[in-house]
Protein backbone atom coordinates (compact mmCIF):
# COMPACT_ATOMS: atom_id res chain seq x y z
CA UNK A 1 0.00 0.00 0.00
CA UNK A 2 1.57 3.30 -1.01
CA UNK A 3 -0.11 6.02 1.19
CA UNK A 4 1.28 8.59 -1.17
CA UNK A 5 -1.14 7.39 -3.94
CA UNK A 6 -3.85 7.20 -1.27
CA UNK A 7 -3.78 9.99 0.93
CA UNK A 8 -3.16 13.40 -0.67
CA UNK A 9 -3.13 15.31 2.58
CA UNK A 10 -5.58 18.65 2.03
CA UNK A 11 -4.37 21.99 1.47
CA UNK A 12 -0.44 20.80 2.14
CA UNK A 13 1.57 23.88 0.72
CA UNK A 14 -0.77 26.58 2.77
CA UNK A 15 -0.58 24.82 5.62
CA UNK A 16 3.28 24.82 5.84
CA UNK A 17 3.64 28.42 4.15
CA UNK A 18 2.05 29.45 7.14
CA UNK A 19 3.09 27.02 10.04
CA UNK A 20 6.81 27.53 8.57
CA UNK A 21 7.46 31.03 9.72
CA UNK A 22 6.65 29.92 13.17
CA UNK A 23 8.95 26.62 13.27
CA UNK A 24 11.65 29.17 12.17
CA UNK A 25 11.07 31.61 14.33
CA UNK A 26 11.53 29.19 17.54
CA UNK A 27 15.05 27.78 15.66
CA UNK A 28 16.60 31.47 15.26
CA UNK A 29 15.37 32.40 18.93
CA UNK A 30 17.39 29.23 19.66
CA UNK A 31 15.05 26.57 20.92
CA UNK A 32 13.90 23.46 19.46
CA UNK A 33 11.07 24.19 17.25
CA UNK A 34 7.96 21.53 18.00
CA UNK A 35 5.36 20.90 15.62
CA UNK A 36 2.13 19.23 16.55
CA UNK A 37 0.01 17.42 14.31
CA UNK A 38 -3.19 17.42 16.89
CA UNK A 39 -5.01 14.99 14.08
CA UNK A 40 -2.46 12.55 12.87
CA UNK A 41 -4.34 10.64 10.44
CA UNK A 42 -2.24 8.22 7.86
CA UNK A 43 0.78 11.09 8.58
CA UNK A 44 0.80 12.90 5.23
CA UNK A 45 1.41 16.69 6.68
CA UNK A 46 3.41 15.36 9.74
CA UNK A 47 5.83 13.75 6.53
CA UNK A 48 6.24 17.13 4.65
CA UNK A 49 6.94 18.81 7.53
CA UNK A 50 9.54 16.59 9.23
CA UNK A 51 10.98 16.15 5.40
CA UNK A 52 11.08 20.33 5.10
CA UNK A 53 12.03 20.87 8.65
CA UNK A 54 14.81 18.89 9.62
CA UNK A 55 15.26 20.78 13.05
CA UNK A 56 11.74 20.33 14.66
CA UNK A 57 10.41 17.78 16.93
CA UNK A 58 7.08 16.23 16.29
CA UNK A 59 4.15 15.65 18.29
CA UNK A 60 1.41 13.61 16.51
CA UNK A 61 -2.20 12.44 18.49
CA UNK A 62 -4.77 10.84 16.61
CA UNK A 63 -7.87 8.55 18.77
CA UNK A 64 -7.79 5.79 15.85
CA UNK A 65 -4.69 3.12 16.66
CA UNK A 66 -4.78 2.24 13.60
CA UNK A 67 -3.73 5.45 12.17
CA UNK A 68 -1.33 5.44 14.69
CA UNK A 69 0.54 2.35 13.58
CA UNK A 70 0.07 3.85 9.83
CA UNK A 71 1.66 6.69 10.83
CA UNK A 72 4.28 5.55 12.52
CA UNK A 73 5.54 3.37 9.81
CA UNK A 74 5.52 5.95 7.50
CA UNK A 75 7.31 8.41 9.62
CA UNK A 76 9.66 5.86 10.82
CA UNK A 77 12.76 7.33 9.49
CA UNK A 78 11.99 10.34 11.45
CA UNK A 79 11.91 8.20 14.50
CA UNK A 80 14.24 9.90 16.61
CA UNK A 81 12.65 13.24 16.16
CA UNK A 82 8.47 11.97 16.69
CA UNK A 83 6.43 11.06 19.81
CA UNK A 84 3.26 9.64 18.78
CA UNK A 85 -0.16 9.65 21.22
CA UNK A 86 -3.09 7.99 21.49
CA UNK A 87 -5.57 10.48 22.92
CA UNK A 88 -8.44 12.56 21.10
CA UNK A 89 -6.94 16.25 20.37
CA UNK A 90 -8.13 18.05 23.47
CA UNK A 91 -5.42 15.97 24.95
CA UNK A 92 -2.52 18.30 23.52
CA UNK A 93 -1.60 19.71 26.55
CA UNK A 94 -0.90 17.00 28.38
CA UNK A 95 0.55 15.39 25.50
CA UNK A 96 2.70 17.70 24.92
CA UNK A 97 4.11 18.04 28.68
CA UNK A 98 4.31 13.92 27.88
CA UNK A 99 6.81 14.46 25.08
CA UNK A 100 9.20 16.53 27.40
CA UNK A 101 7.92 20.13 26.00
CA UNK A 102 6.82 22.86 27.69
CA UNK A 103 5.63 24.53 24.37
CA UNK A 104 4.39 24.05 20.76
CA UNK A 105 5.42 26.50 17.96
CA UNK A 106 2.98 24.84 15.38
CA UNK A 107 -0.24 22.96 15.81
CA UNK A 108 -2.08 21.74 13.05
CA UNK A 109 -5.81 20.39 13.64
CA UNK A 110 -7.21 18.38 10.23
CA UNK A 111 -10.63 18.07 11.42
CA UNK A 112 -13.26 15.55 10.67
CA UNK A 113 -13.32 12.09 9.18
CA UNK A 114 -10.06 10.60 8.03
CA UNK A 115 -9.20 8.92 4.96
CA UNK A 116 -8.12 6.00 6.85
CA UNK A 117 -11.26 5.96 8.00
CA UNK A 118 -13.44 6.44 5.34
CA UNK A 119 -12.00 3.80 3.05
CA UNK A 120 -12.29 1.00 5.48
CA UNK A 121 -15.73 0.41 4.75
CA UNK A 122 -16.18 -1.92 7.98
CA UNK A 123 -15.89 1.13 9.64
CA UNK A 124 -19.43 2.30 9.40
CA UNK A 125 -18.82 5.82 8.52
CA UNK A 126 -19.36 5.51 4.71
CA UNK A 127 -23.11 5.50 3.75
CA UNK A 128 -22.59 3.78 -0.02
CA UNK A 129 -21.22 1.01 1.86
CA UNK A 130 -23.24 -1.13 3.98
CA UNK A 131 -21.70 -2.31 6.70
CA UNK A 132 -21.76 -2.84 10.74
CA UNK A 133 -23.16 0.95 12.22
CA UNK A 134 -19.82 1.44 14.41
CA UNK A 135 -18.76 4.87 13.14
CA UNK A 136 -16.10 4.94 16.02
CA UNK A 137 -13.17 7.16 15.63
CA UNK A 138 -11.04 5.15 18.40
CA UNK A 139 -12.76 1.71 18.02
CA UNK A 140 -11.53 0.17 21.67
CA UNK A 141 -14.30 2.65 23.45
CA UNK A 142 -17.46 4.18 23.30
CA UNK A 143 -20.95 4.06 22.09
CA UNK A 144 -21.29 2.94 18.62
CA UNK A 145 -23.61 4.52 15.84
CA UNK A 146 -25.87 1.35 16.44
CA UNK A 147 -26.15 2.23 20.05
CA UNK A 148 -26.92 5.28 19.30
CA UNK A 149 -30.07 4.44 17.02
CA UNK A 150 -30.58 1.67 19.27
CA UNK A 151 -31.32 3.27 22.26
CA UNK A 152 -32.34 6.70 21.62
CA UNK A 153 -35.62 8.48 21.93
CA UNK A 154 -37.05 10.11 19.12
CA UNK A 155 -36.39 13.41 20.88
CA UNK A 156 -33.12 13.29 21.09
CA UNK A 157 -32.52 11.79 17.74
CA UNK A 158 -34.21 14.57 16.37
CA UNK A 159 -32.13 16.73 18.49
CA UNK A 160 -28.69 15.16 17.28
CA UNK A 161 -30.18 14.97 13.61
CA UNK A 162 -31.06 18.73 14.11
CA UNK A 163 -27.94 20.05 15.97
CA UNK A 164 -24.80 18.23 14.08
CA UNK A 165 -26.54 17.25 10.73
CA UNK A 166 -28.63 20.71 10.35
CA UNK A 167 -31.19 18.19 8.83
CA UNK A 168 -34.57 19.72 8.02
CA UNK A 169 -36.57 16.60 8.02
CA UNK A 170 -35.11 15.74 11.55
CA UNK A 171 -38.46 14.78 13.05
CA UNK A 172 -39.56 12.84 9.98
CA UNK A 173 -36.68 10.89 9.79
CA UNK A 174 -36.38 9.89 14.17
CA UNK A 175 -40.08 8.65 13.77
CA UNK A 176 -38.80 6.38 11.13
CA UNK A 177 -35.94 5.11 13.00
CA UNK A 178 -37.95 4.34 15.98
CA UNK A 179 -40.74 2.66 14.11
CA UNK A 180 -38.48 0.52 11.84
CA UNK A 181 -36.62 -0.87 15.06
CA UNK A 182 -39.80 -2.43 16.82
CA UNK A 183 -39.79 -5.14 14.37
CA UNK A 184 -35.69 -5.36 13.58
CA UNK A 185 -32.86 -4.03 15.34
CA UNK A 186 -30.68 -1.14 12.95
CA UNK A 187 -27.35 -2.58 13.14
CA UNK A 188 -25.89 -1.93 9.57
CA UNK A 189 -25.31 1.23 7.53
CA UNK A 190 -27.41 -0.44 4.91
CA UNK A 191 -30.36 -0.61 6.69
CA UNK A 192 -30.25 2.66 7.94
CA UNK A 193 -29.69 4.45 4.27
CA UNK A 194 -32.93 2.42 3.19
CA UNK A 195 -35.29 3.56 6.36
CA UNK A 196 -34.14 6.95 5.56
CA UNK A 197 -34.60 6.64 1.79
CA UNK A 198 -37.86 5.60 2.61
CA UNK A 199 -38.92 8.55 4.49
CA UNK A 200 -37.79 11.11 2.75
CA UNK A 201 -40.39 12.48 0.26
CA UNK A 202 -40.57 12.07 -2.96
CA UNK A 203 -39.99 15.64 -3.71
CA UNK A 204 -37.01 15.95 -2.05
CA UNK A 205 -35.21 12.29 -3.14
CA UNK A 206 -32.94 14.32 -5.74
CA UNK A 207 -31.85 16.87 -2.93
CA UNK A 208 -28.64 14.92 -2.24
CA UNK A 209 -28.45 11.89 -0.49
CA UNK A 210 -30.86 11.32 2.53
CA UNK A 211 -28.36 10.07 4.73
CA UNK A 212 -25.38 12.35 4.27
CA UNK A 213 -26.34 14.68 7.16
CA UNK A 214 -28.18 11.62 9.68
CA UNK A 215 -24.82 10.24 8.81
CA UNK A 216 -23.05 13.61 10.02
CA UNK A 217 -24.83 13.23 13.20
CA UNK A 218 -24.54 10.47 14.32
CA UNK A 219 -20.61 10.65 13.74
CA UNK A 220 -20.45 13.51 15.62
CA UNK A 221 -22.54 12.23 18.45
CA UNK A 222 -20.55 8.93 19.06
CA UNK A 223 -17.10 10.89 19.33
CA UNK A 224 -18.29 14.07 20.96
CA UNK A 225 -16.43 15.88 18.17
CA UNK A 226 -17.74 19.63 18.82
CA UNK A 227 -17.51 18.92 22.30
CA UNK A 228 -13.89 18.01 21.83
CA UNK A 229 -12.99 20.56 19.55
CA UNK A 230 -14.54 23.27 21.95
CA UNK A 231 -11.85 22.25 25.07
CA UNK A 232 -9.41 21.35 22.17
CA UNK A 233 -9.29 25.25 20.57
CA UNK A 234 -8.35 26.76 24.04
CA UNK A 235 -6.29 24.15 25.13
CA UNK A 236 -4.30 24.69 21.53
CA UNK A 237 -4.11 28.25 22.16
CA UNK A 238 -2.68 27.68 25.43
CA UNK A 239 0.21 25.52 24.27
CA UNK A 240 1.76 28.16 21.95
CA UNK A 241 4.47 29.87 22.38
CA UNK A 242 4.76 33.24 21.79
CA UNK A 243 4.95 33.40 17.73
CA UNK A 244 3.54 30.13 17.71
CA UNK A 245 1.17 29.44 15.26
CA UNK A 246 -2.73 27.14 14.83
CA UNK A 247 -3.92 26.16 11.76
CA UNK A 248 -7.55 24.32 11.54
CA UNK A 249 -8.76 22.87 8.66
CA UNK A 250 -12.76 22.46 8.40
CA UNK A 251 -15.14 20.33 6.11
CA UNK A 252 -18.51 21.21 7.72
CA UNK A 253 -20.45 24.05 9.16
CA UNK A 254 -20.92 23.62 12.21
CA UNK A 255 -17.01 22.86 12.79
CA UNK A 256 -16.08 26.00 11.16
CA UNK A 257 -18.43 28.37 13.07
CA UNK A 258 -16.71 26.80 15.98
CA UNK A 259 -13.34 27.49 15.60
CA UNK A 260 -14.77 31.22 13.83
CA UNK A 261 -16.02 32.19 17.05
CA UNK A 262 -12.87 30.88 19.27
CA UNK A 263 -11.11 32.88 17.00
CA UNK A 264 -13.01 35.79 17.20
CA UNK A 265 -12.78 35.14 21.24
CA UNK A 266 -9.12 35.41 21.43
CA UNK A 267 -8.58 38.24 18.98
CA UNK A 268 -10.56 40.56 20.93
CA UNK A 269 -9.77 42.81 23.60
CA UNK A 270 -10.90 41.93 26.85
CA UNK A 271 -11.11 46.06 27.76
CA UNK A 272 -14.32 46.83 29.52
CA UNK A 273 -16.76 49.52 27.20
CA UNK A 274 -16.41 52.77 27.53
CA UNK A 275 -12.47 52.93 28.61
CA UNK A 276 -10.70 55.74 26.64
CA UNK A 277 -7.54 53.56 26.04
CA UNK A 278 -6.32 49.93 26.17
CA UNK A 279 -4.21 48.71 29.03
CA UNK A 280 -1.94 46.35 27.90
CA UNK A 281 -3.33 43.77 30.78
CA UNK A 282 -6.89 43.96 28.09
CA UNK A 283 -4.93 43.73 24.62
CA UNK A 284 -5.33 40.74 22.50
CA UNK A 285 -3.15 37.62 23.06
CA UNK A 286 -3.12 36.21 19.48
CA UNK A 287 -3.68 37.62 15.97
CA UNK A 288 -5.83 36.20 13.09
CA UNK A 289 -3.31 35.46 9.89
CA UNK A 290 -5.67 34.97 7.45
CA UNK A 291 -9.16 37.27 6.10
CA UNK A 292 -12.19 34.69 6.94
CA UNK A 293 -11.61 31.35 5.58
CA UNK A 294 -9.43 29.74 2.80
CA UNK A 295 -10.94 27.30 0.28
CA UNK A 296 -9.24 24.82 -1.54
CA UNK A 297 -8.28 26.24 -4.91
CA UNK A 298 -10.06 24.29 -7.72
CA UNK A 299 -7.15 23.16 -9.19
CA UNK A 300 -6.47 21.14 -5.56
CA UNK A 301 -10.29 20.32 -5.38
CA UNK A 302 -9.90 18.77 -8.79
CA UNK A 303 -7.14 16.87 -7.95
CA UNK A 304 -8.48 15.92 -4.64
CA UNK A 305 -11.85 15.94 -4.02
CA UNK A 306 -12.29 15.80 -0.49
CA UNK A 307 -10.34 18.82 -0.21
CA UNK A 308 -13.72 20.52 -1.50
CA UNK A 309 -15.51 21.42 1.47
CA UNK A 310 -12.53 22.31 3.72
CA UNK A 311 -12.15 25.61 5.14
CA UNK A 312 -8.49 27.02 6.55
CA UNK A 313 -8.56 29.47 9.50
CA UNK A 314 -5.19 30.34 10.88
CA UNK A 315 -4.13 32.45 14.17
CA UNK A 316 -0.88 33.50 15.86
CA UNK A 317 0.05 34.17 19.34
CA UNK A 318 1.51 37.57 19.85
CA UNK A 319 1.79 38.18 23.48
CA UNK A 320 2.03 36.02 26.88
CA UNK A 321 -0.69 35.29 28.33
CA UNK A 322 -1.38 37.87 31.64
Amino acid sequence: MNLRDIHIPVLLERCVELLGPALRHAQEAGRSAVYVDGTLGMGGHSEAFLERFPHIQQVGLDRDPDALRIAGERLAPFADRISLVHTVYDGIAEAVRAAGHDHADAILYDLGVSSLQLDEAERGFAYAQDAPLDMRMDPTQGITAADVVATYGEGDLRRIFERYGEEKLAGRYARAIIAARQTTPITRSGQLVDILQSATPAALKNAGHPAKRVFQALRIEVNGELAALERAIPAALGTLAVGGRLVVLSYQSLEDRFVKRLFAEATTSTAPPGLPFELPEHAPQFRLLVKGAELASDEEAARNPRAKPVRLRAIERIKEAA
